[in-house]
């Protein structure tokens, strides 16, 4: 029967004013001031819990003489001490272990012949061995492991100090220090070297990176990655700092090659956000760089186009409020950015409101928009626009029986102030009315075994008129016809052209979901024009009387699989565009791939039509190894755009992983290169990855 006994011992009532609790099998007193406890015994004090088969406990000297084998826990739960014997004070905070290990956050354990520790906060490891690698008697030799004369851990600053450290790789020393500091797993942050990599391309050459992370205070740091090689040669640098009201994170890169004229090329993105007052949130966002070739070269994500903005925005339930500018610089070849409109200034308030006599839901909108380009050439490369332009829309519903009719009227218009482009008047007042009626009839069967079946029938009617002279367009080229906008009033995505036109809207819908988790979707429709307007490009799918049919489905299993097909055909099967996706996730399979093809179109300045391929794959393999592959590949050309391999290898104590990469495309400012890259990180000192859970066993 187990037995509980309360001590309180002078010395432990001094700090604490909670008694030290004992439990065990056997407890026996032996005078006034020594008690042997034997058989499963457990101590719990502040927060401590000591674990072990006999202890005896001095009242004189005030002290614990611990039989092992015991295990002593902090309070945290993240600091466990394994040993023989200990010898101990009565407050668990100073004493002696000896044939002991230390075990922090369940990863890095250190064996030593003898532990000492102080103020429950220091701990001396005497001939230590420390690793985060399983260490048991049918597996004796780590992966790796440090050998030192002396370990000691200071538990407040969460620092491992060594002295005379040995490295060691499969039992093998690899390299020697005399002093050298590291965190331990519980630490987050800190001042320090973080994981280096070894990356080799044939443009920029053969690097080693590392990264050193710098803490400035409590929410604010630095890192610098210098990239040490031959041939260029390159900085990194990321800065992050956490506000009362908001957070700032920026990074770039400076290099210095031969590459190109430029001796010196760089580029920087960074990002902030901050609460402002009245519920306004103020956004800003700056990306640069000295080239368009830099980013593609040294291997950093490369957009298509750099977007610098400042935004002051309001989101509410019934409205919506934002104010901006934004700076554009496109990267592609051949493109003359003093001829875009790259300097945009915007300002927009919507709102919703419920109308107390008709009913339904109005949305009214007010913009202004700027548009200007360095250019001062009269005409579309020199133009300079500023608009005034509002909305008013109006729909409601009402249900007859099962039959669903909406109707709905807009009002959309607009002044255009033009300068350089003597095509155009100078002053421009246009207004564009909208009615429509959309009638649906869904239909729902539910069987037996409760699988669902709808099907849904759609007819809508719309008009619409333009009043005034053409405008400039600036925001109307590139039409996209799906089964999101097939019911749309407009589906031209500007304001600077309107949707014109008495027009059918025509649909079907069929959708099956299964309690097991299966879904399944087709859909499908048409636009039937009274007549031709003119207004949409042959690629868009949209032109003449008739427009392209409208087909796409759906499968999916809970979120395991799921397929996703979109296409735009004509009565002779003649495709205008195509989409296919394909996303799997299993046990050990993750992939998604997409098909594009979209058809010539030069009224969207695309000459030649595209069709690519892309997938990404990632396969786990037995004990630890995993394996990834990602490809693009354009059928137009017939040849690879990019093909890349990525092999790692990760367990309780090793993550690695190595990688190679071909880009086969070329510019007036990237050749096609290859690249290699090694990164290896040792886990057990700093905080481990998101997410990251190992067990630890030894078996035998």
């Amino acid at each position: 029967m187990a037995a509980l006994l309360c001590l309180c011992s002078p010395g432990a009532a001094q700090q604490s004013s909670a008694p030290a609790t004992l439990i065990a099998d056997n407890i026996r007193f032996d005078g006034s001031s020594t008690v042997t406890a034997l058989g499963a015994v457990e101590v719990f004090y502040d927060g401590m819990r000591l674990r072990a088969e006999s202890i005896t406990y001095d009242g004189t000297a005030d002290n614990l003489r611990v039989q092992g084998p015991l295990t002593l826990v902090d309070e945290t739960g993240d600091v466990v001490f394994v040993a023989d014997f200990a010898q101990l004070s009565a407050d668990l905070q100073d004493g002696v272990l000896q044939s002991a290990r230390l075990v922090l956050d369940r990863q890095l354990q250190i064996a030593a012949t003898e532990i000492t520790h102080t103020e429950g906060r220091y701990t001396q490891l005497y001939q230590a061995v420390a690793s985060s690698c399983e260490v048991c008697f049918d597996n004796p030799t780590p992966l790796w492991e440090i050998r030192a004369r002396q370990i000691v851990h200071d538990a407040e600053e969460q620092q491992l100090y060594f002295e005379n450290a040995q490295f060691r790789v499969m039992g093998i020393p690899v390299f020697f220090l005399p002093r050298m500091r590291l965190p331990d797993p519980t630490l987050e942050r800190a001042t320090g070297f973080l994981a280096p990599s070894i990356n080799a391309d044939d443009v920029t050459g053969t690097q080693l990176r590392v990264p050193y992370f710098i803490e400035l205070g409590d929410h604010a740091d630095i890192t610098v990655t210098p990239w040490i090689g031959l041939g260029s040669q390159t900085v990194e640098l990321r800065y992050r700092q956490a506000f009362r009201n908001g957070e700032l994170e920026a990074e770039g890169a400076v290099s210095w090659d031969d590459l190109t004229d430029n001796a010196t090329r760089a580029y920087l993105f960074a990002d902030a956000s901050f609460e402002v007052p009245r519920d306004f949130t103020l956004d800003l966002q700056v990306q640069a760089v000295s080239d368009r070739g830099y980013l593609t070269t040294y291997g950093f994500d490369s957009p298509t186009i750099l977007e610098s903005y400042a935004r002051l925005s309001r989101v509410a339930r019934d409205e919506y409020v934002e104010a901006s500018a934004t700076l554009y610089q496109s990267l592609r070849d051949g493109v003359d950015n003093e001829t875009l409109p790259t300097r945009v200034a915007h300002a927009e308030i919507t709102r919703r409101i419920t109308p107390p006599v008709v009913g339904g839901i109005l949305t009214a909108e007010l913009e202004g928009t700027g548009f200007y380009r360095y250019s001062d050439v009269d005409g579309d490369d020199g133009r300079d626009v500023f608009r005034v332009t509002g909305s008013l829309d109006w729909r409601r519903s009402e249900t007859f029986g099962g039959l669903l009719a909406t109707v709905e009227g807009a009002l959309h218009g607009g002044i255009y102030n033009t300068q350089e482009d003597s095509s155009f008047d100078t002053t421009v007042y246009r207004l564009t009315p909208y009615t429509a009626v959309t009638l649906r009839y869904p239909l729902q069967a539910v069987t037996g075994s409760g699988v669902s079946h709808v099907i849904e029938p759609v007819a809508q009617l719309v008009w619409s008129d333009t009043i005034g002279e053409a405008a400039p367009n600036e925001d109307s080229f590139i039409v996209e016809f799906d089964e999101a906008n097939l019911f749309a009033l407009d589906r031209l995505p500007g304001s600077d052209r309107r949707e014109t036109g008495t027009r059918a809207n025509l649909g079907l819908t069929y959708n099956r979901v299964a309690p097991s988790g299966w879904s399944v979707g087709v859909g499908g429709g048409v636009v039937l024009r009274a007549e031709d307007e003119g207004q949409f490009t042959d690629g868009s799918g949209l032109d003449g009387v008739q427009s392209d049919f409208l087909l796409a489905a759906h499968v999916s299993y809970s979120d395991q699989f799921q397929i996703i097909s979109r296409s735009l055909f004509d009565t002779t099967l003649d495709f205008t565009s195509s989409e296919f996706a394909l996303a799997w996730s299993g046990a050990r399979t993750d992939v998604v791939s997409t098909y594009t093809f979209l058809d010539a179109d030069a009224g969207e300045q695309r000459d030649d039509p595209l069709a690519e391929l892309a997938f990404e794959g990632e396969y786990t393999l037995d004990s630890g190894w995993d394996a990834g592959l990602d490809f693009r590949y354009d059928f137009i050309d017939n040849e690879a755009t990019r093909t890349g391999l990525t092999l790692g290898y990760g367990n309780e104590c090793l993550d690695m992983e190595f990688s190679v990469s071909r880009r086969y495309t070329s510019s007036s400012r990237v050749e096609p290169s290859t690249s290699f890259g090694l990164t290896v990180s040792l886990a057990g000192f700093g905080a481990g990855r998101e997410g990251r859970s190992v067990a630890r066993s030894c078996r035998g």
